[in-house]
């Protein structure tokens, strides 16, 4: 028969709170900081108004879609402007009940289904609010290996580290993948590691309501027992707190290591080491962080095969850079392909502007690569793709000869084209066609260069 736990009166386990206090003394400097706190209750800089104001400008700004009370972010100043004094007054408290969170699944690039969690808005502002005022005090204390969700570190830098580490001779990467992370954080744990940070016992009050508001999904409320849903405000500081346990165990171990939210990587310099330290990571995140690695994709190899945020490290006669993953261009690839497909709808400028947003956004995070022939190649086929929807629109024969000679096509050049039998993607590849449709043309109805994208991007990175 299982033993039961002992609890102290606030419902946290003794275990738990040991290995919280075992965990202040390795961040002994960021203890004796919370210890200043004291006296000094940082829920008045919460519930300041100017506080407040910005955070529900950010949250504005941030956009997204209503929680389950229905109220969108154009409501919430008129929201709070209504009820400013009651809402100060719960939360200066801790009375402040958050609503229950809208679950959502959008699907990932595996064909699995990640599941987001919608807070209604006026709880994203206080979230907001608490997020404005703790993140100064506990971000400094985290590892310099973290980047992620952490104020002027971005993916690029990790990146940026982990060539550093294979130019020193740490060739061999141990990927650890955690299965489903942010769902499986233990909330006694993080909020004992929390308070190694953060001495107001009401902010701790209020954080500890939203870990445990709830989930809305079918219609059925079901109770929050673990982690920090994704599209909290405060789920990545939250998460960090978390796994900063991990960066200070890596360091303790002498590990070169990066790490961006769950995502994180160890380097060393055999395979045999790789294996070892995965081996004994593994037994340290289960057994005392009580999260689950993922055995199946956790794994040991060269960082030039093996992805980390969508990257591979790649060693050419110009130094050590980085590349795409295969699985990275697959999907870019994919995307400009059901977006140009030959029988869609919409006005080409449409069409243009929708693979513009595409296209940028993907050559602005990828852009650091070496991949000019990718690019070259993309940009190529692309065009095409286009030329194949026009050629598909003109259809008729009349139409299409008129339009080739607009275009500057000889007269027996023209019909000869305009009467042919062949597909559209043959036609769309033809010379004719291309001296017709240049790639200027498609600069000027509104299709911006993809190898001006890249040169620009990575000359200025």
């Amino acid at each position: 028969m299982q033993q039961p736990r002992k609890t102290s009166n606030d419902g946290y386990s003794q275990k738990n709170r040991l290995e919280a206090k075992e965990y202040a003394k390795v961040c002994s400097t960021a203890f004796i900081k919370s210890g200043q706190q004291e006296g000094i209750k940082l829920i008045d800089r919460v519930i300041d108004n100017n506080n407040l104001i910005r955070a529900c400008e950010k949250v504005k700004a941030n956009k997204g879609a209503p929680g389950i009370d229905g109220m969108t972010v154009e409501e919430l100043f008129g929201h709070v402007s209504k009820y400013l004094y009651h809402l100060k007054r719960k939360l200066r408290d801790g009375s402040y009940e958050p609503l229950p969170v809208k679950r959502v699944k959008i699907p990932k690039p595996d064909g699995s289904k990640r599941k987001l969690g919608i807070p209604c808005v006026r709880d994203r502002m206080v979230q907001q609010a608490i997020y404005q005022v703790i993140g100064g005090i506990i971000d400094p204390y985290f590892s310099e290996s973290s980047f992620g969700f952490r104020p002027n570190r971005n993916q690029h830098q990790a990146i940026e580290q982990s060539k550093k580490y294979y130019e020193q001779g740490y060739k061999v990467v141990v990927d650890c993948d955690l299965k489903s992370y942010f769902d499986t954080i233990n909330h006694q744990k993080l909020m004992e590691y929390l308070k190694v940070f953060i001495q107001d016992k009401v902010i701790i009050k209020l954080i500890w309501k939203f870990l445990k508001s709830g989930i809305l999904e079918d219609g059925l409320t079901k109770s929050t027992e673990s982690g920090a849903p994704q599209g909290g405000v405060l789920s990545p500081i939250l998460s960090n707190i978390y796994l900063n346990q991990l960066d200070t165990e890596l360091a303790k171990r002498g590990h070169k290591f990066v790490r961006f939210a769950d995502d994180f990587c160890i380097y060393v310099k055999s395979e045999r080491a790789g294996h070892r330290v995965l081996e004994s990571i593994t037994t340290y995140l289960e057994k005392e962080l009580k999260l689950t690695v993922n055995h199946t994709k956790s794994k040991v190899g060269s960082p030039t095969k093996l992805k980390f945020l969508g990257f591979c490290i790649h060693s050419s006669s110009k130094g050590v850079g980085c590349r795409p993953h295969h699985s990275a261009k697959k999907r870019f690839k994919s995307k400009l392909k059901n977006i140009t497909k030959r029988k869609r709808a919409g006005k080409f400028k449409d069409i243009a502007k929708e693979i513009n947003m595409v296209t940028v956004g993907w050559i602005n995070y990828y852009g650091i690569s070496f991949m000019k022939k990718f690019i070259q190649e993309i940009a190529k086929w692309l065009n095409h793709r286009l030329r194949q929807i026009i050629w598909k629109r003109w259809k008729e024969t009349k139409t299409k000869y008129h339009q080739l000679r607009r275009l500057g096509i000889k007269n027996e050049e023209a019909w000869k084209v305009a009467n042919s039998r062949k597909g559209y993607w043959r036609i769309s590849r033809s010379e004719t066609l291309q001296k017709a449709i240049k790639t200027k043309t498609l600069k000027k109805w509104g299709l911006k260069d993809l190898n001006f994208l890249y040169e620009r991007r990575y000359l200025s990175y």
